[in-house]
Parts: structure tokens; C-alpha cells; sequence
């Protein structure tokens, strides 16, 4: 999919992304396509490493499987201590956006432009307890800003009440600079709290256990769907 269809205008409907964590594994194929049928944007892939977060979960054979079954853009977000040793692999794999932490990256703007270069979208992601201001020396080069609103490591935790401040202060930040940058956050989000993450100024939601946990998957991304068209900002 060409990258310059995955960016969207921030006037456009917050895009939904499920997070394939919370998903059967043994019939994930199955539950991509469910999920591209009842209306979903994009497909949020976590690979985890074991050691930048205490838990391993999928390389680049499983993006490129994923690739073979949806059209979706393919959100990988690189929980890794090393993520620009793998950029390239996961790049050829069938990536759009690749998300780098700023906690895991020495040289941030080497790594960003290290996957700009591949004509993939780049963004990068804070932790809970990384202060907003690290992004001030990159915002006008990435892509995407991915808020954690819980520990990284694990599907189904709660959403930390302060994220919506954090979430407040970055989409200021991102105003006063005039960067086209995507806000996305993830963790706990789900239909009670959606509506005040949109007002806080998020326009991608990432939702693993909300969705795939649900009895009525794709009614369920309808009522998210629902929930984000009647925010007023």
C-alpha cells in the first residue's frame, strides 16, 4: 500500500486500530480479515524483544503473513532495545508505519530517517513515565506520536487517567509546531473511555482486548466507530 494513503487529515474520523496481541494466534488470518470487514483502518502488530519489554512476541515472518491476508496498513510498533537492526527486514516484510521508542533509540533522528528512507511512515512512541518533552527536537520529522497509556509488555491492562494530559499536552505541542503527525495512543482503550481520548486530542486508537475480547467483534468496532464521529473538539 502506497505510505501516502495511510496519513489522514485531522478533520477525518479517528482511525481504529486493533491490536492483533489480544487475538487468537492459531486462527489470526481469520481475525485480520474479520476485523478489515467490519470497517477497521489500520492493523497494529507489537513486536516485543524480551529484554526493552518483558515479553516476546512476533518478528518479521508474521508482518509478512499478516501482508498476505489484508490490505490494511501494517502499524509496527517496535518495542526493542535495538529496533535499527531490524528496520530493513521488517520494511521488505510489508511494514507502512514503523514506531521506534524514544527510551530505545541513541540517535532518534538517525533512526526515523533510517526508515524514512525506506518510503515508510516513521513514529515514535513514549512510555507512561517519558515526559512529552522528548519529542520537542522531533516532532517536525516523524509521522505518528504513539502514546502508551499503560506499561508496555502485556494486553488487557488499564488505561492511566493521566495519559489524557499527556495526550492534551502533545496535541498542543503538535499545534504550535503545525505538524501533520498522527496521534495515536494505546492501552485501555475501550468504549468508556474512547470519547475522552478523542477530546484529548488523539485521532488513532489502538484497541487489542476491547475488540478481540468482545462477544460481536465487528459491533464492537461499530460502536467504537460510533463513539468517535460524535466527539465534539
Amino acid at each position: 500500500m502506497p505510505a501516502e494513503k495511510i496519513i489522514m487529515t485531522k478533520s477525518t474520523t479517528p482511525l481504529i486500530a486493533p491490536s492483533i496481541l489480544s487475538a487468537d494466534f492459531g486462527r489470526l488470518a481469520e481475525a485480520v480479515q474479520l476485523v478489515e470487514a467490519a470497517g477497521a483502518d489500520w492493523i497494529h502488530v507489537d513486536v516485543m524483544d524480551g529484554h526493552f519489554v518483558p515479553n516476546l512476541t512476533v518478528g518479521p515472518p508474521m508482518v509478512e503473513a499478516l501482508r498476505k491476508v489484508t490490505s490494511l496498513p501494517l502499524d509496527v510498533h517496535l518495542m526493542m532495545t535495538n529496533p535499527d537492526a531490524f528496520i530493513p527486514e521488517f520494511v521488505e516484510a510489508g511494514a507502512d508505519i514503523l514506531t521506534v521508542h524514544v527510551e530505545a533509540c541513541s540517535h532518534l533522528h538517525r533512526t526515523v530517517q533510517y526508515i524514512k528512507e525506506r518510503n515508510t511512515k516513521a513514529g515514535v512512541t513514549l512510555n507512561p513515565a517519558t515526559s512529552a518533552t522528548t519529542l520537542e527536537e522531533i516532532l517536525g520529522a516523524i509521522d505518528v506520536v504513539l502514546v502508551m497509556s499503560v506499561n508496555p509488555g502485556f494486553g488487557g491492562q488499564q488505561f492511566i487517567p493521566t495519559s489524557l494530559e499527556k495526550i492534551r499536552r502533545i496535541r498542543n505541542m503538535m499545534t504550535d509546531c503545525h505538524s501533520s503527525a498522527l496521534l495515536e495512543v494505546d492501552g485501555g482503550v475501550n468504549l468508556q473511555n474512547i470519547a475522552s481520548i478523542i477530546k484529548a486530542g488523539a485521532n488513532v486508537l489502538v484497541a487489542g482486548s476491547a475488540i478481540f475480547g468482545s462477544d460481536n467483534i465487528p459491533e464492537t468496532i461499530r460502536q467504537m466507530r460510533t463513539a468517535s464521529q460524535t466527539v465534539i473538539i
